[in-house]
């Protein structure tokens, strides 16, 4: 149930077209939050049919021209309610971790290279981050409560990411091991 609140928040953020969500979300969002051109499209279909948002009236009509939306106060008042309801966290769903245990079985022929990939993915992620908290979020940008609300989503990014170099680093230094 979140892309469609995912949604809410960039048009809230910004009016825009479903080809600039989707470009948003691929910069902002999409780091911790994806979606498709097509679940974007759909699920503005859906958030529209709600009477949560609405597409901008165009200043000169053309046929083909992009549809621009923005939030209804509908569309906000579900946001809030949204952001203030208690949710469970969700158990991790991880194909590496998964692929692990099952080359505890079947032998592990290649698992190291992938490892090494995924811990070249993290470190390139973590270094991204990093500079987006370097150029987007000195102390001195931090003094709004909604400053601080991006900067903590941007710091759980920056915390996962450590955490997955950290373990991978780990994982390949217990494989490279020779068994005793």
């Amino acid at each position: 149930m979140s892309l469609p609140h995912a949604i809410l928040t960039a048009l809230l953020e910004k009016p825009s077209s479903g080809l600039e969500l989707t470009r948003r979300f691929d910069k902002s969002i999409g780091y911790f939050w994806s979606a498709t051109h097509q679940q974007i499209y759909r699920e503005l279909g859906k958030l529209e049919q709600a009477g949560h948002i609405r597409a901008l009236p165009a200043p000169v009509p053309a046929r083909g021209q992009k549809k621009e939306y923005e939030v209804l106060p509908a569309g906000r008042a579900e946001l809030g309610d949204w952001v203030g309801r208690s949710e469970d966290p969700k158990p991790m769903r991880s194909a590496l971790l998964l692929r692990m245990r099952a080359a505890a079985i079947v032998g592990a022929e290649g698992l190291r290279a992938e490892l090494e990939r995924h811990l070249a993915l993290h470190r390139e992620q973590l270094d991204e981050y990093l500079a987006i908290e370097e150029r987007d979020f000195p102390a001195e940008r931090r003094r709004t409560e909604a400053d601080r609300l991006r900067h903590l989503v941007l710091r759980g990014g920056v915390d996962l990411e450590r955490f997955w170099v950290e373990w991978l680093t780990r994982a390949l230094a217990e494989l490279g091991r020779s068994e005793e």
